[in-house]
């Protein structure tokens, strides 16, 4: 593409990828039943619903899910995502108020125009998602690149128009964002709330002189939420500012589909704002020491992964793994019964006896059936239990998530 042809379409490429929004339910419910998990919300414009051009909705693989993998890693983790692509932050704000009044609204209430179904799907359903709100422990937040949108409508300004049109919309983005803050630090004083700031997408041969002034923009974004932060914090909040704006400069090509003339991330975008978002919550990125085969899965256990000689084994759709390797991963007590070939294991005051080639398992004493037994099989010449892995947690009250992404189980108990 030409330079001339990156300018013209810089008008058109923006309004594309800041206003239609992909359809289909973005914004997808990781949960499931445990104590003690850590809760994870999130809100915001298309980045946090995962948006990619020409993907369908389910295919979305954005930064949020992959938090909920490095949450994981940590212990039990529960996400609600309600990215809504399209949003500016005043349709967060008018979104946000409805959630703290307890009160269902439409999605034209919230921003007129708004083309994502998920808009009015959460519009409808403020109860459960201020329940979320109240259970969190975390919440995060990307929220601002809409609120561009004025300046690209008509002709493109000059850099001299541009600074005075910034400032004018981050005065109105500063309004909004404290008035979400304070609503949510209403619902919930204790959580943690991290709030990103914006990047700028387009690349010096498309923008040329305009150039220095957009990145100027981007850290006027990033001065405006700070001063925000401050005040909330002023006030007792425990909101944290994530400096993503620095990742893309000189990188836009890299991290985002604008070749395509699209802004948003691609893959290897999303997992630089997903390791930004994962330093500031977790003070780490964790990732797997090598990728598995495609003939079996990683396993880690309370955060350690699990490497043995052993690998564990997929069979007709169930994973399953050496069983003294588990065992020894969380510390539990195994003891083996040779008269009945059968493994008793005991964790945490339960007590789970699991006999090799029998449809059923005894908890605490009470017998359940199981559609899949262990079995015993050699391996370079050593005897070994195999177990249904989701049949060893169930019984103990491990919560276990498959994230085929990374082809990782986590166990945690």
């Amino acid at each position: 593409m030409t330079t001339t042809t990156w300018k013209k379409s810089w008008k058109v490429l923006v309004c594309a990828a800041l206003v239609l929004p992909a359809f289909g339910l973005a914004g997808i419910r990781d949960t499931f039943a445990a104590e003690e998990s850590y809760k994870i919300v999130t809100f915001g414009d298309s980045l946090t619903a995962g948006y990619e051009p020409e993907k369908a909705p389910a295919d979305y693989y954005g930064f949020v899910p992959r938090l909920a993998e490095q949450g994981r890693f940590h212990g039990r983790t529960e996400v609600a995502n309600y990215g809504i692509s399209g949003l500016n932050s005043s349709g967060l704000e008018h979104y946000i108020e409805a959630v703290r009044a307890g009160t269902n609204t439409t999605a034209d209430a919230i921003q007129s125009g708004l083309r994502d179904p998920n808009a009015g799907v959460f519009a409808s359903g403020v109860a459960a998602v201020r329940a979320d709100v109240a259970e969190a422990d975390v919440i995060a937040i990307t929220i601002g690149g809409n609120d561009l949108l004025p300046l690209i409508t008509g002709t493109l300004p000059t850099a001299a128009e541009l600074t005075p049109k910034v400032e004018a919309l981050l005065q109105t983005y500063a309004v909004n964002l404290s008035e979400v803050l304070t609503d949510l630090r209403e619902i919930n004083p204790d959580a943690r709330i991290v709030v990103a700031d914006q990047y700028q997408p387009v690349p010096a041969v498309a923008a040329k002189t305009l150039y220095a002034t957009l990145n100027q923009a981007a850290t006027a974004y990033t001065t405006t939420l700070n001063g925000v932060v401050t005040a909330q914090n002023a006030a007792g909040g425990h909101v944290e500012a994530v400096n993503v704006a620095p990742l893309f400069v000189g990188r836009e090509m890299q991290l985002t589909h604008i070749a395509r003339q699209d802004i948003h991330p691609n893959q290897v975008g999303y997992e630089a704002l997903a390791k930004v978002f994962s330093e500031k919550i977790w003070g780490e990125y964790r990732t797997l020491s090598k990728t598995p085969a495609s003939s079996t899965v990683a396993v880690v256990v309370s955060g350690k992964e699990l490497n043995t000689g052993f690998k564990p084994i997929l069979k007709n759709g169930t994973t399953f793994v050496v069983l003294r390797d588990i065992t020894d991963a969380l510390g539990a007590n195994l003891k083996w019964d040779n008269k009945t070939s059968t493994a008793s294991i005991d964790f945490g005051g339960r007590n789970v006896a699991i006999p090799v080639d029998k449809k059923s398992i005894t908890v605490n004493g009470t017998s359940t059936a199981i559609k899949i037994p262990a079995f015993t099989e050699k391996v370079n010449g050593v005897s070994k239990t195999y177990v249904p892995l989701a049949v060893l947690a169930d019984g103990l009250g491990f919560d276990v998530q498959y994230t085929p992404r990374l082809r990782t189980v986590f166990v945690n108990p």
